[in-house]
Order: structure tokens, then C-alpha cells, then sequence
């Protein structure tokens, strides 16, 4: 079985640092780790991964903008949002533009692992 690639695009270091941590016990995937728009863009544009971790806001551009590329790139790409812009508006359109699933990251952070580990 190939490894699961899993790109991480979050701005802060320290939500990268804890879902790197999380994930460490899922032996069968790799990293990619990103911090800004551009170099996620940069990898979307020559990696195809199996699974995407994004936030909505980035310090220099829009997590949204990088869902719709993943998903036009590669339809099968499984996106996961997990923001703190977790309201009713960004919700229903992430979810309209091919979010698998939509995660607040105050609730729902402990539920990534899980997710990933159950795509197949």
C-alpha cells in the first residue's frame, strides 16, 4: 500500500506543530507542511495529494481559493477544512465547493486523525 500524501496548509506553527504531533502514530502517510498561500499553491501545482488539511485565512491569501484548486486539479483529493471561521456562511459554501468535511478547530481538532485514518 503507498503511503496517503497529507498536506498540511495552516499559518500558525503551532496548530502545524500539533497536528504533526497527532499524526506521527499514523504510519501510512507523508507530510507536507505549509505555511502561506503561495508555497500551498506552489505544491498543489506539482504534488498531487490524497488528502488536504486547510485553513480558511491565510497571512497572504484565501484557504477557499486553494480548495477550488485541489479540487479542479484532482476531484479525488480529500479536503479537509479545519478553521476558526467555523459559521453557517463559510460552512455551506467550503461544503459546496467539494469540502469533505468542515472542522472548527476549537471543537473539532482531535477529530483529523480519525478522519484521515478512516479515508481509503
Amino acid at each position: 500500500m503507498n503511503p496517503k500524501k497529507v498536506l498540511l496548509v495552516d499559518d500558525s506553527p503551532l496548530i502545524v506543530e500539533r497536528l504533526i504531533s497527532m499524526l506521527e502514530d499514523l504510519k501510512s502517510h507523508t507530510l507536507f507542511c505549509c505555511g502561506t498561500f503561495f508555497e500551498a499553491r506552489q505544491i498543489l501545482t506539482h504534488l498531487v495529494p490524497d488528502v488536504v488539511v486547510l485553513d480558511i485565512h491565510l497571512s497572504d491569501g484565501s484557504g477557499i481559493d486553494l480548495l477550488e484548486l485541489a479540487k479542479t486539479k484532482n476531484p479525488g483529493t480529500f479536503v479537509i477544512m479545519l478553521t476558526n471561521q467555523s459559521g453557517p456562511y463559510y460552512r455551506k459554501l467550503c461544503k459546496t465547493m467539494g469540502a469533505d468535511h468542515f472542522l472548527d478547530k476549537s471543537a473539532d481538532f482531535e477529530m483529523v486523525p480519525s478522519i484521515i485514518k478512516s479515508i481509503k
